[in-house]
């Protein structure tokens, strides 16, 4: 059985879409593979008392494992559980735990993608860091960078790998902004190869990918459709506040290119007008203030949907923040792309002869 320990150094780097895409590579190759995460910091309670990982069962059924979500994480580090483990009130050994559920996990695989924390930090103090967990489990590890900029691409790299060392098999460069492309392919790449770290893959930034649907944000923000709720697969790839005038926004609104969402309070039926005019492909309405019937009537004419959420707009931006940029691949449109993506710039062979596949 073969492994790859795929972690970060920083949160939105695109580890569970890079999970994703490669197990449905590894599963079209023919191999059984199988996922674990070893630690999760972010429980999810879709029953009372249950807590899981949400990205676990979402790569879970996606890959179409049949096992059930609980068994794909290690542990799952809920607030009680910290707490308990920074104060040693806990007789839990949370490392052996991982262990036993990673023998587990791995039963019956060919192939078993774990993947890590949001950084190389996430975990050292319960004694689950990326590095230790390597360690502990002997699996070769693949850090995903995300380019933030020209020189700190490169620090992330040397980090990653003077905190994994040999641990580490590659990196893959996510996210690459058109104008540091050359830059990156052309300097970065050598200068990383020589200096003993591969570079595995250089994936562009595609905007379209960072997108969030419709449906998500009703999710998010437990929002209500006031209209056409049937456009809920429909992505935004850019969030505008419509707090100010409408002569001081509509021309920024016009400037925006992509796929937009217009976030504004319920009562601004001036600024939701205007907003229906400059291409808007979803009207967010805060403050539980419900729109006059005649804003409902036009967006239905235009094919804008609209949410009404209770938050104020401050709140309702801050919560949306906290998962826009976040890849999901929900959407078989967006999962394609990726998958194209990784295809045409990820070097598959030189992966998996590291992996010991070929």
């Amino acid at each position: 059985m073969k492994a790859l320990y795929i972690t970060s150094l920083h949160t939105f780097s695109g580890k569970t879409a890079v999970c994703l895409a490669l197990g449905r590579r590894l599963q079209r190759d023919g191999y059984r593979v199988g996922y674990f995460k070893p630690l999760s910091t972010q429980p999810w309670e879709p029953v009372p008392g249950r807590a899981l990982d949400e990205d676990a069962d979402f790569v879970r059924r996606t890959l179409g494992l049949e096992v059930p979500a609980e068994e794909l994480v290690g542990v799952v580090l809920t607030p009680s559980l910290l707490r308990d483990a920074l104060c040693g009130c806990s007789p839990r050994d949370l490392l052996a735990e991982v262990k036993a559920a990673y023998e587990g996990a791995s039963a019956g695989r060919d192939v078993v993608l774990l993947e890590g924390g949001a950084s190389l930090r996430e975990g050292v103090s319960v004694g689950l860091g990326p590095a230790e967990v390597a360690d502990a489990l002997d699996v070769p590890v693949l850090a995903i960078i995300r380019f933030r900029n020209e020189m700190g691409l490169v620090d992330d790299c040397l980090v990653a790998r003077m905190r994994l060392g040999e641990r580490l098999l590659g990196v893959l460069i996510n996210s690459v902004p058109d104008g540091a492309w050359e830059f990156v392919l052309e300097v970065v790449h050598l200068c990383l190869e020589e200096r003993g770290i591969p570079v595995l893959g250089v994936l562009p930034r595609r905007e379209e990918l960072q997108a969030i649907s419709v449906g998500e944000l009703v999710q998010v923000l437990e929002a209500e459709f006031l209209t056409l709720p049937e456009k809920e697969e429909v992505l935004i790839e850019q969030l505008v506040v419509g707090a100010m005038s409408v002569e001081q926004a509509l021309p920024r609104m016009r400037r925006i290119p992509g796929t937009k969402a217009i976030i504004t309070g319920g009562d601004r039926a001036d600024m939701q007008l205007a907003a229906m005019e400059t291409a808007t492909s979803c009207l967010i309405l805060t403050g539980h203030l419900r729109p006059r019937p005649e804003i409902l009537r036009r967006a239905e004419e235009v094919g804008v949907p609209v949410l009404l959420v209770r938050e104020n707009t401050m709140e309702t931006i801050e919560a949306i923040e906290r998962v826009f940029g976040k890849t999901r691949l929900g959407q078989p449109e967006k999962m394609e792309r990726f998958e194209g993506l990784m295809a045409e710039h990820v070097d598959f062979d030189r992966l998996y002869q590291g992996l010991g596949l070929m």
